[in-house]
């Protein structure tokens, strides 16, 4: 006699669990009879919240995620097979659990402002967006269910949903459960208005329903008779967005017109403009009233038109039209597209990888009011979003920054002062260095000074204190108040230390003053103590304008033939990736890749010796080079690709006190600059107090050899670090 299966779970057994895989399936009844849902969601909490998933659509996927985070047992029971077998859930778990810290810092905060930056941050950290509508369905069902909670934590609930889930149902247009999210809150936050108004529509409620049957007569009987075929249905009005429009007109439920309102659904486009030819033409339409959100739909893609005219009995009336697709999409939502997981398959086109873009964008914008229609729809076009990290203050308050900020930008976004006299920075109670990289979720501490200014090397790129332009832009400020004798001196005294760690302290200035266009040394001072220009960027111009007089020099005194010049050995016939190699120069000679065929590194070249440019690199097959080659033929020289890193070799000289681990920081640090040792040497000095390092370093170019000395002479006991 064959064993009866086992009587599955009521969760699993519901009609939103049919799409989970049949293993997982199995694995998940086996849990709830071994491991049980002691901890859980109770079990009418659990099918609600299944039920609005349903009616969104939810795939397999999103359902087992829902149940397993209702049942922590479960989930605990199951993680290792679900990160193994199941990759797809594993994501929408951790994004549930994510979550749970948004709702925490919503429980500090009592209410406060600011829960715009709680939304962006949610949607910061929930990288799956099917995520969100688990959330939104579960809300939801605890909702429904809050009037067995104790006052305190039914209200805790309802704040919540106000501030964080209902708006973010408005702003993916999933109406159906928007609306009950805002009601639900209501209810129990105003329960004293929502009964008052609740009791002013059930007198009115059997007037209202015969005066919208007879409206519905009348427009089918018009629409049949201009051969439109069309739904058309009464339209429920909900008891929140009835108090808001209340508080918004100032004026008594009796005098809102739309509390008389029918939809009509139509087949196609073309059908809606013509059922809103039959409307008007039916009855006499209020101008003032006629939204058209087809051509213009609104930013979560909401697609109607409405409208409102003076219907039977002189009473105002209003109208919404739209195709049924539209109306799926205003009941749904972005849910209405759960395929958004597929994005970057194969089976994704172009259009439907546009759609989950702009639902991306749609997610991640800022809040909904005060923007204009024409700004929003120049948003659906953006293919591009500027990264953003969210971090606390320690209040809660949450702060976005662009991704790479330190917590000096997070000082400046709070208060210029508090960013002028920053002086240290916690990140969550640890103390970080103000060139710290921030993080979503970090909660900053910025420690002042009771007076302070900023300091100069704050606006130098390469040291990395501020990211963002805006801070950047008040520390110029700071210093544009200052005189011009301040700034000269103290952009001088930048610049001189830098030309020192490059050899060139003392240098003409000139060749930096025309790259720049500037007429004299002073101002080329002060424009490095505002910041606008950085002292590696004067040096790299020098270094730059000393190699090609080298190079000039050595091309005006180089022999007319190839029988004395120093040329790289042959080509080696070792395979290599293109990506690992750079081109490397003949002699101390200028190199430069020709423009006319711009080779490639891996591709067969060749070197043409020009006058005072150094030496061109071009492909063999170069037109150009076939008609130079041609007529000076004792000009042309073999030249090879060099692997990448090779870069150039520096003489670097470090002056330190001598002490323990000196020698193993420094060769740590050169190699976390992505430079290469080729020789060290050490000498002591002054009885062994002091020690002079000698290094030969290989860098890839000036700016990582400018970089990299900056750090050098921050080390601890370090008195100088410059080229020698």
């Amino acid at each position: 006699m064959a064993t009866p299966s086992p009587t599955p779970h009521p969760a699993l057994a519901h009609p939103a669990s049919a799409g989970i895989p049949a293993p997982l399936h199995r694995a998940m009844q086996q849990a709830a009879a071994t491991a049980g849902t002691d901890g859980g969601d109770p079990p009418d909490v659990v099918e609600s919240m299944l039920d609005a998933l349903a009616l969104l659509g939810a795939d397999g996927d999103s359902a087992a995620a829902a149940i397993l985070h209702a049942y922590p047992a479960w989930e605990h029971a199951l993680r290792p097979r679900i990160e193994r077998d199941f990759p797809g859930i594993a994501p929408l778990l951790e994004g549930q659990r994510a979550a749970g810290q948004v709702w925490e810092l919503h429980a500090q905060r009592h209410g406060q402002a600011g829960n715009e930056g709680l939304r962006r941050l949610l949607l910061a950290i929930v990288r799956d967006l099917r995520v969100v509508p688990i959330l939104l369905a579960r809300q939801l069902a605890r909702m429904r269910h809050a009037e067995r909670l104790p006052e305190e934590e039914r209200r805790e609930l309802a704040m919540l949903t106000r501030d964080i889930h209902a708006p973010l149902a408005n702003r993916l247009g999933i109406w159906q459960l928007k609306w009950e999210l805002e009601d639900l809150a209501f209810r129990y936050l105003e329960p004293a208005t929502y009964q008052q108004i609740a009791r002013l529509l059930d007198e009115k409620r059997a007037d209202r329903e015969r005066y919208i049957e007879q409206v519905k007569r009348t427009l089918r009987e018009a629409m049949a008779a201009q051969g439109l075929a069309a739904d058309i249905a009464g339209r429920p009005k909900h008891i929140y967005s009835i108090w808001k429009k209340m508080q918004r007109k100032n004026a008594p439920i009796g005098e809102l017109y739309d509390l008389r309102a029918v939809r009509v659904l139509v087949d196609s486009l073309a059908d809606c403009y013509a059922a809103l030819g039959v409307v008007h033409a039916t009855w006499t339409p209020i101008p003032s009233e006629f939204d058209d959100y087809i051509a213009r739909p609104k930013r979560n893609d909401y697609r109607s038109l409405h409208t409102a005219v003076i219907g039977p009995e002189g009473k105002t009336l209003e109208v919404q039209i739209r195709t049924h697709e539209m109306h799926r999409q205003a009941e749904l939502g972005v849910a209405a597209h759960w395929k958004y997981k597929e994005v970057g398959s194969h089976s994704a086109d172009a259009a439907f990888d546009r759609k989950i873009a702009w639902m991306r964008r749609l997610l991640e914008s800022g809040g909904e009011a005060g923007r204009d229609e024409a700004s929003l729809s120049g948003e659906f076009d953006t293919e591009l979003v500027e990264d953003r990290i969210y971090v606390l203050t320690p209040k809660g308050e949450v702060i976005d920054l662009p991704t790479g900020a330190t917590p000096l930008d997070f000082a400046y976004h709070v208060h210029t002062e508090v960013g002028h006299r920053c002086r240290g920075a916690k990140v969550d109670g640890r103390i970080v260095p103000l060139d710290h990289k921030l993080r979503t979720g970090d909660r900053v501490e910025i420690l002042t000074a009771k007076t302070g200014e900023p300091r100069r090397d704050w606006l130098v790129a390469a040291n990395g204190f501020l990211a963002s332009g805006r801070s950047r832009d008040k520390v110029r400020a700071w210093f544009h108040k200052l005189d011009r004798a301040r700034n000269e001196t103290a952009g001088k005294e930048l610049l001189d230390k830098e030309l020192r760690r490059l050899g060139l302290l003392g240098a003409d200035l000139a060749p930096a003053r025309e790259k720049f266009n500037l007429a004299t040394d002073g101002e080329v001072y002060v424009q490095v103590a505002l910041g606008d220009i950085g002292p590696h960027q004067v040096g790299r111009a020098l270094l730059e304008h000393e190699r090609a007089r080298e190079a000039a020099q050595a091309a005006a005194t180089a022999p007319p033939t190839t029988t004395h010049i120093t040329t790289p050995p042959p080509p080696r016939h070792t395979p290599r990736r293109s990506t690992d190699f750079t081109v490397e120069g003949v002699g101390n000679l200028l190199v430069q890749l020709a423009r006319c065929c711009q080779p490639l590194p891996g591709e067969p070249i060749v070197g043409y010796l020009t006058r005072g440019r150094g030496v061109s690199v071009h492909r063999p097959d170069c037109t150009a080079f076939e008609r130079l080659a041609a007529a000076q033929p004792q000009r042309v020289l073999p030249v090879e690709w060099g692997r990448a890193g090779s870069g150039y070799e520096v003489d670097v000289e470090v002056l330190a006190l001598d002490r323990k681990w000196l020698l193993k920081e420094v060769t740590n640090l050169i190699a976390q600059g992505n430079a290469h040792v080729v020789s060290i040497r050490s000498d002591s000095e002054r009885n062994g107090a002091r020690v002079r390092l000698r290094l030969r370093l290989r860098v890839g170019d000036y700016g990582q050899l400018s970089t990299l000395l900056g750090k050098l002479s921050a080390l601890p006991g370090v008195e100088h670090a410059q080229r020698r």
